[in-house]
């Protein structure tokens, strides 16, 4: 094993960095803590860390004094707990002056490795390290972290572009617009479009339609192999496909576990509920999937009221589904929900007193701001907009919030000097 992790070392010391696109996120680098970057399979959690390691040789930092180790290459297929010793002993024998040196770990998909947590501990408590993990499970945060790592972690999550990283992968805006005038929202609608298309994960930006549907339904096969199947050893691979393609079908309305039981049942299908709840809980954990609660004080309410579920990416849902002109307010409830979680906010949904509904209520984890969001496709369907635009005047009223956002597709307007109405193109970038 010493000589294949020798050989690793070396390959990546002389391998050039590929060239990146910036990713709108930061390391902490806090002393005595590991940044830890989670996120979905292929969101860039490993180009983010080249991103890192890029900025570390352009500060100076020799690239010698990084180590960087993909767990999940098939070389490192029989590494155990018991060779993370190799690791420091190959290194430093290498550069032996290092020693005395700040230098620079990172490690992909290290929870493949089993007790992964205490080596990690050691190296903070032991080592003049920083230290960089990446995971495709949230569980990196929690329960599958021992106690001998809570509090010595950092966490940052990777998601697929956002449209301002999309804007800048495809060479149209350097950063976001200032201004909106005619031409700068031509070109935004245009590539609004092809966003909500092609969605925002990096290696599907550039092949043609049925490429990247074919790439993007690899994606769907290896989280559910590699995070689920083979992870927590799941037998029943049948109903577990089911539940994705269910949800993906119905992505942002609610989801009950007992209907979906019972729909199983009636096509013959065998399962248990707790199963259901199982299955469910590994999808949200390898990020493919995020519930979204009723907003309650009441936890007996928050358990009887099924939770909406919303799909990571558009992309994905275009790639999964079939496509028709009802699903596309789905399809933009999808974009605004993950750009609410890609800047720090928790969400809720509102079911007020009198029967209406409000897509999203929102609380910034750090500032605490409060905003609710309606979403809806346009404003000439004025059945429609009539029943959301009451949604949002019930859930403001009851929750005495004095203004309120309807995201739209391509509408703009102020009602009653409270009520902003906004197109997504322009929506995502302010």
């Amino acid at each position: 094993m010493k000589n294949l992790i020798s050989q690793l070392i070396d390959d990546f010391h002389e391998r050039k960095l590929p060239e990146l696109i910036t990713r709108n996120k930061e390391f902490s680098e806090v002393k005595g803590k590991a940044d830890v970057v989670i996120g979905m399979r292929r969101a860039g959690k490993t180009w983010f860390c080249y991103q890192k390691i890029k900025d570390l040789i352009a500060s100076g930092i020799k690239k010698e004094e990084v180590l960087y180790l993909n767990f999940e290459d098939d070389r490192l297929l029989e590494f155990n707990v018991n060779n993370f010793q190799e690791i420091l002993d190959v290194y430093f024998g290498k550069y032996p002056e290092h020693r005395n040196a700040r230098c620079y770990f990172f490690f992909d998909e290290i929870q493949r490795i089993d007790q992964w947590e205490m080596f990690i501990r050691r190296l903070l408590d032991t080592e003049n390290l920083q230290i960089f993990i990446t995971g495709s499970s949230s569980k990196l945060l929690g329960s599958e972290i021992a106690t001998s790592l809570r509090g010595r972690s950092l966490p940052i999550e990777i998601f697929p572009f956002s449209f301002e990283e999309y804007l800048k992968f495809h060479g149209l805006f350097s950063g976001s617009p200032k201004t909106f005038g005619a031409n700068t929202a031509s070109l935004l609608r245009k590539a609004v479009k092809d966003y909500l298309e092609a969605g925002g994960f990096p290696e599907v930006q550039k092949p043609d339609c049925n490429l990247r549907i074919e790439i993007l339904q690899g994606y769907i096969d290896s989280v559910l192999l590699k995070d689920i199947i083979e992870r927590h050893k799941v037998s029943n691979v049948l109903v577990l496909k089911h539940l994705v393609r269910h949800i993906m079908n119905s992505s942002g309305g609610q989801f009950s576990v007992n209907k979906f039981f019972n729909t199983m049942k009636s096509m013959s299908i065998k399962c248990t509920k707790n199963s259901l709840y199982e299955y469910l809980d590994h999808l949200t954990d390898a990020f493919l999937f995020y519930k979204v609660p009723i907003h309650s004080r009441s936890e007996k309410s928050r358990l009887i009221n099924p939770a909406k579920i919303y799909t990571i990416d558009t992309g994905l849902l275009n790639a999964m589904t079939f496509r028709n002109s009802y699903n596309y307010g789905q399809l933009l409830e999808t974009m605004v929900f993950m750009h609410l979680r890609r800047g720090g906010h928790d969400a809720e949904y509102v079911h007020t007193k009198d029967g209406h509904e409000a897509d999203f209520f929102t609380r910034h984890r750090i500032s605490g701001e409060t905003q609710l969001i309606q979403v809806c496709w346009e404003m000439s369907d004025e059945k429609t907009f009539k029943r959301e635009l009451q949604g949002l005047k019930s859930a403001m009223d009851e929750l005495s919030l004095p203004t309120g956002t309807i995201v739209t597709w391509d509408d703009e307007t102020v009602i009653g000097n409270k009520i902003k109405v906004i197109p997504i193109w322009k929506w995502l970038l302010i």
